[in-house]
C-alpha cells in the first residue's frame, strides 16, 4: 500500500510559479511510475505529466509542455511538479498518482494509488 500526500498548492497571479510536492510512503521503488493529474470544476480529470520513479523518462501533456517540469527525489521519496508561466486555465485540483509499473501512462485508470489533491488557483 502506497500513501501519497500533496502539498504546495495556492493562489498565484498569471505568469507566476508554484512547486507542488508529493510525499510517498515507503513502498515505492524502481518498478513504479508516478504522475500528476488535474481536475477543474465540471471537467474530467486530465493528465499533466508522468515520470518513471528512477527519473529516466518523462512525458507531458501538450498544454503544459515547456512550462511544467516533473521530477522526483528518490532519497526523499518525493515527487515534484514545478509550474512556471501559470495561466488561469491551469486552475484545478492537482493530484499525484502512482502506478505499479515501470512504464509511464497518461490514463487515470492506469494508476493504482492517489493523493487527496491540492488546489491551484491562477488569477488573471
Amino acid at each position: 500500500q502506497v500513501q501519497l500526500v500533496e502539498s504546495g498548492g495556492g493562489l498565484v497571479q498569471a505568469g507566476g510559479s508554484l512547486r507542488l510536492s508529493c510525499a510517498a510512503s515507503s513502498g515505492t521503488n524502481s518498478n513504479y511510475a508516478m504522475g500528476w493529474f488535474r481536475q477543474a470544476p465540471g471537467k474530467e480529470r486530465e493528465f499533466v505529466a508522468a515520470i518513471t520513479w528512477m527519473g529516466d523518462r518523462t512525458y507531458y501533456a501538450d498544454s503544459v509542455k515547456g512550462r511544467f517540469t516533473i521530477s522526483c527525489d528518490n532519497a526523499k521519496n518525493t515527487l515534484y511538479l514545478q509550474m512556471n508561466s501559470l495561466k488561469p486555465e491551469d486552475t484545478a485540483v492537482y493530484y499525484c498518482a502512482a502506478r505499479t509499473s515501470y512504464y509511464i501512462s497518461n490514463a487515470p485508470r492506469g494508476y493504482d494509488y492517489w493523493g487527496q489533491g491540492t488546489q491551484v488557483t491562477v488569477s488573471s
